[in-house]
């Protein structure tokens, strides 16, 4: 199975750019890229859909990125929205309609997966990204 880092990344770049101002980090997209051990493409692409999103604000032309607004205001959910496909899991839309388990189980497992998809999103509507950066910030000084 082939997982997206994709929110994963996301994240570490609102992190980063909201820790930089307390230690100077250079912003540009090549210097995030290389704290994601990614490269910087992706990094101007995941940074577009935060920006269409409001969660970064940017300067064309000069390196200017600042959160569009407060850390504490940015949760995870938002991020998630911003950057992934709305739902977590997906159903098998070709299954055998001449099973008694091929005919049934799409609804059923939408209806099982819609449960899990509201507990998810609750849950990352908890966490901001200020509280990833106080956990950075704390583990770094142990």
């Amino acid at each position: 199975m082939k997982y997206s880092h994709k929110l994963s990344d996301a994240i570490h770049i609102l992190t980063y750019v909201s820790i930089s101002d307390s230690i100077d980090n250079d912003l540009s997209s090549r210097a995030i890229a290389g704290s994601i051990e990614s490269n910087p493409s992706l990094v101007r692409r995941l940074m577009a859909n935060l920006s269409k999103a409001n969660l970064l604000k940017s300067s064309q032309g000069k390196v200017n990125i600042k959160l569009g607004r407060s850390a504490k205001e940015i949760s995870i959910l938002d991020v998630y929205k911003a950057i992934e496909e709305p739902d977590l899991l997906h159903v098998d839309p070709d299954t055998n309609v001449k099973c008694i388990v091929g005919a049934n189980i799409q609804k059923t497992l939408n209806s099982a997966y819609n449960k899990i998809q509201k507990q998810a999103e609750s849950e990352m509507d908890k966490i901001s990204i200020y509280d990833i950066m106080n956990d950075i910030l704390e583990s770094n000084k142990r």
